[in-house]
């Protein structure tokens, strides 16, 4: 399938190819495969070595990278419009050519070996990944996307090879660009480089996550005690979606939010807190990070839970509430002045909605939010038995 949105003002493209797969699809023995074969792609294909990849995308000015999520893979290219078959060209031979040679999986596993120690030294990134592995345990979506240091030194030449024949396939991918560009000519570039690709990949239904609502802390010698407070959320497509945005616009996602007024501008407590959303196809999660002292810990956790209960238990407020609306309206039209994110749109809304969404409809969903719907949403998340806490640092 080839998404494509014309931006006449600017003179640049964003093109990606995402193939659905991620890290909740892969066996607990092979936990971070997918991250790790992102970063395979890049070293080399059959007909270019990954210095002349280089070389490629930098000698017309362009961009080119990728990204693993817990659902989906994409590898993406931004260059002017003019550039458009390059960047095609490269895509294609990342994905369907690549070389894997024995001696690039070793010297690239040293890199993401360190990759992952990177984000085990920092608490800040780590304690994301530890609150999704005790809300959802024992469920591949609670696994963090780059794996384990174990399970990547284990990974084979046959286990990736093994994981690109039964994921990797023409029906798991979607090519999406956006800005200067033709829709024709684009269909054109991408049958010529991926049309002789067929294919299925293996069925991908598993089951949906359980939460847990648990209380988690890894001791660690930190100067101050990351928390990270939440409950589970509401998948991609959930029909109370707008609401949820609003419900974190109000809570901690800005410098306006509650949270940040009450935890940080008011009481000095902590000089990181913010809330965040994270949504998959049938789960989400909604939660609150903060980086604190020891001494004010208790105190910061009892701000949050306190903004959870007047948010289940206290009216609207209303002028807060359209606020709220105006800040989601005003974010997504300045982000959607890039390329990168109008790609980024295509393809997710395609991926978890099957069709297109255009800027009025989206406005449309989040100025329809009743302040009862709001409310009943509120109502619904923020049940006080809902709640599960990860900190790390050194409390004892």
């Amino acid at each position: 399938m080839v998404l494509t949105e014309q931006m006449p003002q600017v003179r640049s493209v964003s093109m990606g190819v995402w193939v659905k797969v991620g890290s909740r699809y892969e066996k607990v023995e092979r936990a971070g495969i997918s991250h790790f074969i992102e970063h395979l792609l890049f070293k080399g294909t059959q007909t270019r070595s990954a210095e002349e990849i280089a070389q490629a995308i930098d000698s017309v000015g362009g961009t080119l990278d990728a990204f693993t999520s817990r659902e989906n893979t994409c590898l993406y290219a931004k260059v002017l419009g003019e550039h458009l078959p390059l960047a095609v060209d490269l895509l294609s031979d990342l994905l369907l050519y690549p070389r894997l040679d024995p001696e690039d999986i070793e010297r690239e596993r040293r890199v993401v070996l360190e990759e992952i120690k990177m984000v085990e030294d920092d608490p800040d990134d780590l304690i994301h990944d530890l609150f999704a592995q005790q809300l959802w345990r024992d469920h591949p979506l609670g696994r963090p996307v780059l794996g384990s240091r174990d399970t990547l030194q284990a990974l084979t030449r046959q286990d990736i090879l093994d994981h690109l024949r039964d994921f990797y396939q023409a029906d798991r991918v979607i090519v999406a660009a956006a800005g200067d560009l033709e829709h024709r000519r684009v269909v054109e570039l991408v049958w010529s480089a991926f049309g002789t690709w067929q294919g299925r990949c293996l069925p991908t239904n598993g089951s949906s996550p359980v939460s847990y609502h648990t209380v988690h802390h890894a001791e660690r010698d930190s100067a101050q005690l990351h928390l990270v407070l939440g409950a589970e959320g509401l998948p991609y497509n959930h029909t109370n979606r707008y609401a949820f945005y609003l419900l974190n616009a109000i809570l901690g996602s800005s410098m306006s939010s509650r949270l940040f007024q009450e935890v940080r501008e008011k009481r000095g407590l902590a000089y990181s807190i913010y809330s965040y959303l994270a949504s998959y196809y049938d789960s989400g999660l909604l939660a609150v990070y903060a980086g604190t002292s020891v001494e004010s810990y208790p105190q910061v956790v009892d701000l949050i839970r306190a903004e959870f209960a007047r948010l289940r238990e206290g009216p609207v407020d209303l002028t807060e509430f359209h606020r709220a609306k105006a800040q989601l309206k005003g974010n997504l039209l300045l982000g959607l002045e890039s390329t990168s994110s109008r790609m980024t749109r295509l393809a997710k809304t395609e991926i978890y909605f099957g069709r297109y969404f255009d800027l009025d409809e989206i406005i449309q969903g989040i100025d329809g939010v009743s302040p009862q719907t709001f409310a009943e949403l509120n109502r619904t998340l923020f049940e006080p038995d809902r709640y599960a806490l990860t900190t790390i640092g050194h409390l004892s």
